[in-house]
């Protein structure tokens, strides 16, 4: 955890490029440019496919061939394992999941050059933040969430989409630098 708040809190002081149009600042930084900002779009894609978390392998027990003999104290089995509790920032980073799968279902709904990369995005963070299995489907669902959201709404671009999608961008922003600014420590 402390790794992935110095990775942010390094990637926040990096100097913003400046790029008319590109409402991107923040979230380029924290995750790199588009891959390949140049490629031309054609229309509308099939949307990125929903995220479920990689099911953790379970052990088996060794099947017993001969029966012991039974004590008057019942064998418990072993407890799975607790979940640790939460982050303290555990609520402001499944809004931005949430942020980021809408964002993933608006950007190419209205072809932004970053329409693409949400996904990508999320799998990052799933990555660095997924710790154990409760949080990672947590934070898919979520995304998914926020995608579902939308994705019923949306059909095609409107302007009231683009101001969606524009509105989440600044609430993301922010929401990044309060995480790093305030448990970045």
């Amino acid at each position: 955890m402390k790794r992935v708040v110095a990775l942010l809190i390094a990637l926040a002081m990096l100097p913003a490029s400046v790029q008319p149009g590109a409402a991107q600042g923040f979230f380029e930084r924290l995750f790199g440019p588009p891959r390949d900002p140049n490629a031309p779009r054609q229309g509308y894609q099939a949307p990125p496919p929903q995220y479920r978390p990689r099911p953790q392998p379970q052990q088996r027990r060794p099947q017993q061939t001969a029966p012991q003999p039974q004590s008057n104290q019942q064998q418990a089995a072993p407890a799975p394992a607790a979940e640790p509790p939460p982050a303290p920032y555990e609520k402001e980073l499944l809004r931005l999941a949430e942020i980021m799968g809408a964002l993933a279902m608006l950007r190419p709904l209205c072809t932004a050059p970053d329409g693409g990369e949400w996904g990508r995005r999320m799998q990052i963070l799933l990555e660095t933040e997924g710790t154990t299995q409760g949080r990672r489907e947590r934070l898919a669902g979520a995304y998914n969430k926020g995608y579902q959201a939308y994705a019923l709404t949306y059909h095609v671009c409107t302007p009231s989409a683009q101001e969606a999608s524009t509105r989440f961008i600044r609430e993301g922003e922010q929401l990044a630098r309060n995480i790093t600014g305030r448990y970045g420590g």
